[in-house]
């Protein structure tokens, strides 16, 4: 059997899972493995500016294409830069195959030169890692962070190879299938649970689903049969901020988004039901409120593919295991079979319910008050909507009020159109993650709704768009302040607006000039569906400058320390929050 240098391996793996592009940054502890580059001309390394940008390109790249996103970095402050992306990917269910260069083995251990314990550092924020100390076992543990990252509960893994690994030759097997007799083995959904599924939706008189990122995850499919599942069943839906997509946000039996800033009509919604039928999300905090007063009256029914999240947060009535996928296929089966007791052939059943649902709607808890002469941020975003929602749009964004706004005023109508920091709320996020959607998606419009401090944070990554020719466009509502910051300082600590001012701004057009893309700005309502209509009309990267009113704040809002159904809706409503409900934000 011939034998191949470890760096040799990393490669023959890559080539086997068909991966194309890989984001990295060289170093010495992984530069043989970028001497070995130029040997394979299927897969084009895409160079970032700094290796949190490299983890957040991936994370885009996998989110929008449902393959595995791959990060090559070397040792100490490579992997350590890494750690944020990591993270986030964790949080959020995102498959990364993280490569790290590590100093020589002999050295692992002597505080070397750019030596950091990188399996230590990453235990945390990582499905698994590993360190390779014999190049015979780097084919095999390779192929298996694979197989981690994208079987069950998706996430990152980082697979960490000392130099000396890179140059010893060994023997390269593919291997498939790790797990099938192991411990990741697909569970199968059990189909007496969801016969009982059945029983309490005969009972049910208000019934919701709530569905997360879970149905993403589970691929196209999944969201094509979801849509199905509830337009036979006549309920109400609603989703958490990474769910978004996966059903119509156009669809007249679509509530909106729920949580913190979700629309009145969901959260009162999700408050009343007296059956919630949860697909693949967590019961997070910015969802679940006060969670002892979270929807008191329910039967609470959790599907996940990961056993431990049932039953965390929020006490579940039913709980079953299963990927999206294979649930819903048996979940609409059943319901063909049972339809008599829905809402097809008993249409007064639900009338009630969704009576009380139309009086929600009727507060237009997302109406904002206009502007003739200043640009509101909610205006600017439906504007961007309008101009863009007859092309196959994706969305990232930053983290803040402009995430909200745009979960708010952007509707999402596919899977994988939407790609944002959801569980660690990572600033910085949306500019590199638009250069990784738009290498997964050429050819496809990609929108990075931005905020200014956020997009600071990773701005070096617009180099990379110049670089690799992706127009993306950056869609900046810049209000001068870190919005969401000053928001909770205005209403959780006295209007004392410490720090949250940002008072030395670039000039972005000319920032954006300097790299060598396109500049525009917007200051008034009347120029804004012109100066959009020119971004969306250049083919090169963009930085759209649209400044916004300074003090507008994001509504509607439960605050915290509240249950859903005490929302703030507008400024007039505005309250004090309790001390209890400050710690909470």
């Amino acid at each position: 059997m011939p034998k191949f240098t470890g760096a040799e391996i990393v490669f023959k793996v890559l080539e086997d899972r068909k991966v194309e592009h890989v984001f990295g940054y060289p170093g010495g502890a992984v530069l043989p493995i970028y001497d070995e580059l130029k040997n394979h001309a299927s897969i084009k390394h895409i160079l970032v500016r700094h290796e949190q940008g490299a983890g957040h390109a991936a994370e885009g790249y996998a989110r929008s294409s449902g393959k595995p996103g791959v990060v090559l970095v070397t040792s100490g402050p490579g992997a350590t830069n890494v750690v944020t992306a990591l993270t986030d990917a964790y949080m959020d269910s995102i498959p990364l195959v993280c490569i790290s260069g590590q100093v020589p083995t002999h050295l692992i251990g002597t505080d070397a030169f750019q030596e950091c314990d990188t399996t230590g550092i990453t235990r945390p924020c990582t499905k698994h890692n590993w360190l390779v100390k014999d190049v015979n076992d780097l084919a095999k543990t390779l192929h298996k962070a694979f197989e981690v990252a994208t079987t069950g509960r998706p996430g990152p893994v980082l697979v960490d190879i000392p130099k000396d690994i890179q140059f010893k030759k060994g023997e390269y097997k593919f291997y498939k299938n790790l797990f099938t007799n192991g411990a990741v083995k697909k569970a199968k959904t059990n189909t007496k649970l969801v016969d009982q599924l059945i029983e309490l939706i005969k009972k049910s008189k208000k019934p919701i689903f709530y569905t997360g990122g879970g149905v993403i995850n589970s691929g196209p499919e999944a969201s094509k049969i979801l849509r199905e599942v509830v337009q036979t069943s006549g309920f109400p839906i609603t989703s958490t901020l990474q769910g978004l997509g996966a059903f119509p946000g156009d669809d007249k039996q679509f509530l909106g988004m729920l949580g913190m800033h979700g629309t009145y009509e969901a959260n009162n919604a999700m408050h009343d039901c007296d059956l919630m039928i949860n697909i693949g999300a967590r019961f997070d905090d910015r969802i679940t409120g006060k969670v002892d007063e979270f929807s008191p009256r329910s039967k609470k029914v959790h599907i996940d593919i990961d056993p431990s999240s049932l039953g965390k947060i929020v006490k579940t009535d039913l709980a079953i295991v299963s990927d999206v996928l294979e649930f819903l296929k048996i979940f609409k089966e059943k319901l063909n079979k049972n339809h008599n007791y829905l809402n097809l052939s008993d249409g007064d059943r639900l009338n009630s319910w969704w009576q009380q649902i139309e009086k929600w709607r009727k507060k237009n808890s997302l109406g904002f008050k206009n502007s003739n002469s200043i640009i509101k941020p909610q205006y600017a975003v439906q504007r961007l909507y309008e101009l863009t929602k007859n092309q196959d749009t994706f969305i990232t964004t930053e983290v803040g009020q402009h995430q909200m706004w745009a979960a708010q005023h952007y509707k999402f109508n596919k899977p994988n159109r939407w790609m944002t920091s959801g569980g660690l709320g990572t600033m910085g996020y949306g500019l590199p993650a638009a250069v990784g959607v738009q290498l997964a998606n050429p050819g496809k419009l990609v929108i990075d709704i931005a905020g200014e401090a956020s997009v600071l944070m990773t701005m070096q990554e617009m180099s990379t768009a110049v670089q690799y020719r992706l127009p993306i466009k950056i869609f900046i509502l810049n209000n001068e302040y870190m919005g969401m910051v000053r928001q909770w300082q205005e209403l959780l600590h006295e209007k004392n607006y410490a720090e949250s001012y940002t008072a030395a701004l670039p000039d972005f057009v000319k920032l954006a000039e300097a790299y060598g893309c396109v500049g525009i700005r917007a200051k008034t309502p009347d120029e804004l569906d012109e100066k959009i209509k020119e971004m969306l009309a250049t083919d090169k990267p963009v930085i759209f400058d649209c400044v916004v009113d300074k003090k507008e704040n994001c509504f509607p809002m439960i605050p915290s320390g509240k249950p859903h159904n005490q929302m703030i809706l507008g400024p007039e409503e505005e309250e004090t929050i309790s001390d209890e409900g400050k710690i909470l934000v």
